[in-house]
């Protein structure tokens, strides 16, 4: 008899046309749950993840409870606050600030674990404070998590892109 495992569901924030939800769903999770502000990608990201359920809110009028409880948090909140092509303004820029709702829904769904990616303007020394702290919430969200963070160049796993993204991956250690 052949046991056969439950796929782990996974919710996904800032889910913009599901290129990381696509890498998650091929890697054998199950993406249940998807958030995205932005209608210009609405559709791409239906016709790209067809069973996902797709909340087309602003993440800042989500009440936790409508999202379905899962294993894991994925998401990349909004770039443009820390990208070296944008002004830089990192935490001071309401887009910036989105973090907090990620970390927001950490608490209170308090999943296995979360992965949040950025660019690498986040690790300038510009935004050191504001990287620090979001890196303690990110740490004392929920029950806590071990946080693991590198920055991870996407050529070096064949993949179509030339930046370089900051992981975050956070474990509750189980």
């Amino acid at each position: 008899m052949t046991k056969s495992k439950r796929k782990m569901k996974v919710v996904s924030l800032f889910a913009g046309a599901g290129g990381l939800d696509l890498g998650f769903s091929k890697a054998g999770f199950d993406i249940i749950w998807a958030n995205e502000f932005d209608k210009e990608i609405w559709e791409t990201y239906e016709k790209n993840h067809p069973r996902t359920t797709l909340d087309k809110k602003s993440i800042t009028d989500i009440n936790v409870n409508e999202i379905p409880n899962c294993d894991g948090v994925i998401g990349g909140p909004p770039r443009q606050s820390w990208s070296e092509a944008g002004a830089l303004r990192g935490i001071n820029d309401k887009r910036g600030q989105l973090f907090y709702d990620f970390v927001r829904l950490l608490e209170v769904k308090q999943p296995l674990f979360f992965l949040a990616e950025n660019v690498s303007g986040m690790l300038l020394p510009r935004h050191r404070e504001a990287l620090t702290n979001i890196k303690n919430l990110l740490r004392n969200a929920g029950q806590g998590y071990d946080l693991y963070f590198q920055l991870l160049n996407a050529k070096d796993y064949k993949i179509l892109k030339t930046e370089k993204e900051l992981y975050l991956l956070g474990s509750d250690g189980t």
